[in-house]
């Protein structure tokens, strides 16, 4: 198997609110969308964001109504506290404070408006974040 293309599908109320919030104050650009659909692209995110409305016909019956509850959405970046005070500077409402973890990771969190979590990681534990080959 080769993989081409990776890409996160999160179930949302509204489709449009979550599309704006990710263009508006992450920098992702819409790369498709129509009624109920938005894909969101940025060239190093590594992924595509998905959003799909909820309800929508062409889900199977038993993920239709299933909203992104308990998923994190999460991206690590180079400069999390410049990251943190031009969220602030931007109205964002910051739903979990800067932390730090034992392990080496730093993290916050916010909402997107259909409660999506959107987090903002770098990584200072030995060996770089796991998953990404990035050494910090």
């Amino acid at each position: 198997m080769k993989i081409t293309s990776s890409a996160v599908s999160l179930n949302v109320d509204d489709v449009t609110a979550s599309a704006g919030f990710l263009t508006r104050h992450f920098g992702f650009t819409e790369l498709m969308a129509a009624d109920g659909f938005a894909s969101l692209g940025r060239e190093d995110a590594g992924m595509h964001v998905v959003y799909l409305r909820r309800g929508l016909s062409t889900l199977p019956a038993d993920q239709r109504d299933t909203h992104a509850a308990g998923l994190i959405l999460a991206f690590v970046v180079d400069d999390l506290e410049d990251e943190l005070a031009r969220l602030q500077g931007e109205g964002v409402t910051i739903t979990m404070p800067l932390t730090v973890e034992e392990w080496g990771e730093r993290a916050f969190q916010v909402r997107d408006p259909n409660g999506v979590i959107v987090q903002l990681v770098d990584w200072n534990g030995p060996g770089g974040h796991p998953g990404t080959g990035n050494v910090h």
